[in-house]
């Protein structure tokens, strides 16, 4: 008996109505954010910070030349990084062995020399933005029971971010070539034969004939469906690219979820080829909370460029204590969905996520200080292992040698 396959197109449409009814019945007071931190833990976590960028500096600045410096360095860097997790987020010795049993570290490493070996020329900052599509797959990998790895698939996805999502992002880029590109791109993603426009192009469709020797167009519909579902939520997000619109003439909250949340959904067909209806729920859900993570982390920039994101459209006009509120209430609730994968081995992974979630969104309200009120900001703090101000001098001092981390970076992963 043949299994009937649905279509992607309905399926996104229900979630994105889903998940939209799901924000707004969200409420927008302040969640508890844990323990309140003592002046003395707080010594305690900004030491062991300062420690662990002191040791990324050092070796920055004096980078490991041979195998045996560079085992040196990481067996230095594994257990004070461990350390850290423990003082500063209250993490375990069950949480620091689960990382490693994951094996997304080395996930990432692996995706990094392959992408070196596909493009020579990519920079750290490029490499850094695919991980986080990789780990985002790897993370599916792990819920869906199959082994944390990088398959054509994931290379391929991932490094289409980099080239695609910065390319429709840039607001230097005509609207009209965007849209351009974006038609030779869908018909690229739909199996025609297309000839690239330049050799930035080239490089895209090389990654879709990647995709493609994975899973076979005929067998996986669904896979191209789920890129093509993305594809037509990125063409539609450059609306948000109009400068100060009004939240009445553009939808920004759907098209933040409809991006997000077909991303992660083509993340999870790549990774498993077809998906159950929880595990499509909750791969949806996930690209709604981490598309609210990118956009708050991106709101002042995003602002100042005039791309008009919910926390954008809101800032400069209204605190954004609210909005961030419910962003983190209905992120704690996607969370707790993940109970319906209940496998002995993602117990750590459940709670890490838990531990990590509320120190995630302070740290971005820390960042943005300007557009939320002063009590508000004062009730955070207390909660965050870290004094605002600290941490932007560490990020300061980190971001003052960007150019010898990156150079380090890139010696760890090409001699690897």
């Amino acid at each position: 008996m043949l299994t009937q396959v649905l279509s992607v197109t309905p399926i996104v449409d229900e979630l994105l109505a889903r998940f939209t009814a799901r924000w707004w019945a969200t409420g927008t007071s302040l969640p508890l954010l844990g323990p309140v931190r003592t002046p003395a833990e707080r010594r305690a976590s900004e030491k062991h910070l300062g420690q662990f960028t002191d040791t990324l500096l050092n070796q920055a600045k004096h980078p490991p030349r041979t195998p045996a410096e560079r085992q040196a360095f990481q067996d230095h860097l594994g257990p004070q990084m461990g350390e850290f997790l423990k003082v500063a987020f209250g993490m375990t010795d069950r949480h620091i062995e689960a990382i490693h049993n994951y094996r997304f570290i080395e996930a990432a490493s692996e995706f990094a020399r392959q992408a070196y070996e596909f493009d020579p020329e990519i920079s750290v900052d490029d490499i850094f933005q695919a991980c986080r599509n990789v780990w985002s797959m790897n993370l599916m990998q792990l819920l869906f029971g199959l082994p944390v790895e990088v398959t054509p698939a994931v290379f391929a996805y991932s490094m289409l971010y980099p080239y695609t999502d910065n390319y429709l992002d840039d607001p230097v880029v005509s609207a009209e070539t965007k849209h351009a590109f974006n038609q030779r791109f869908r018909r690229r993603l739909e199996g025609w034969p297309v000839v690239p426009a330049n050799d930035h192009e080239q490089t895209i469709y090389k990654l879709v004939t990647i995709i493609e020797s994975a899973f076979e167009r005929p067998r996986y519909p669904q896979v191209y469906e789920s890129l093509l579902a993305i594809h037509a939520a990125q063409g539609r997000s450059l609306a948000l690219q109009r400068g100060a619109v009004s939240p009445y003439e553009v939808d920004a909250l759907g098209i933040c979820f409809e991006k997000g949340g077909t991303s992660t959904l083509a993340d999870a067909y790549l990774v498993a080829g077809e998906l159950t209806e929880a595990q499509r729920e909750f791969a949806f859900y996930y690209g709604c909370v981490t598309q609210l993570v990118d956009d708050l982390e991106d709101v002042q920039s995003d602002a100042q460029s005039g791309i008009m994101t919910v926390f954008a459209q809101t800032a400069g006009r209204w605190p954004l204590d609210a909005i961030t509120n419910r962003a983190l209430l209905f992120s704690l609730e996607m969370v707790a969905s993940m109970q319906v994968f209940d496998a002995p081995e993602l117990g750590p992974l459940k709670e890490m996520l838990q531990i990590s979630l509320c120190p995630l969104f302070i740290d971005l309200v820390g960042s943005a200080k300007r557009l939320y009120s002063r009590p508000y900001l004062r009730e955070l703090e207390m909660h965050f292992p870290f004094s605002f101000d600290y941490l932007h001098q560490q990020r300061k001092k980190l971001y003052q040698h960007k150019a010898a981390w990156n150079r380090l970076v890139e010696i760890v992963i090409n001699e690897q």
